[in-house]
């Protein structure tokens, strides 16, 4: 049987990925070149995977790092083609920083401080959400 798209909710899952420095705790920001943006890290959800280990994968894959997660961060929702889409986001935590491996759908990835990070995200969904993060 087809899936009715009127039915259809898409499934990602984020990070919002903190590291100490030297000058305190910064945050990373993702560029994807096909839409020219800033954003945070997330993705869509595999066939049967869980929300916490697509928010893990898809900043792995974004930000090259290995991250652990911390606590719940919020949601946002947004539709994309009149599709409803839903992102569950985490705050993580690095273990391992690298630097950003560009590919087709991630090309720069920045460390930013909160405030920074205010000013050059492109969407005001997500500002929202990291206003409401409990770091």
């Amino acid at each position: 049987m087809e899936k009715d798209p009127k039915n259809t909710v898409i499934e990602a899952a984020g990070g919002i990925v903190w590291r100490e420095t030297k000058e305190g705790p910064k945050l990373a920001l993702v560029h994807r070149p096909k839409y020219d943006d800033w954003s945070l890290p997330k993705g869509k959800l595999k066939k049967k995977e869980g929300w916490q280990a697509a928010a893990l994968r898809e900043v792995r894959e974004e930000t090259s790092c290995e991250v652990e997660l911390d606590s719940f961060a919020g949601s946002i929702a947004y539709t994309v083609e009149g599709i409803p889409k839903v992102v569950l986001f985490w705050n993580m935590k690095t273990t391992k920083v690298s630097s950003c491996t560009p590919n087709k759908e991630i090309n720069e990835v920045v460390w930013v401080t909160q405030k920074e990070a205010l000013e050059k995200l492109d969407y005001e969904i997500e500002k929202n959400l990291l206003r409401r993060s409990s770091r």
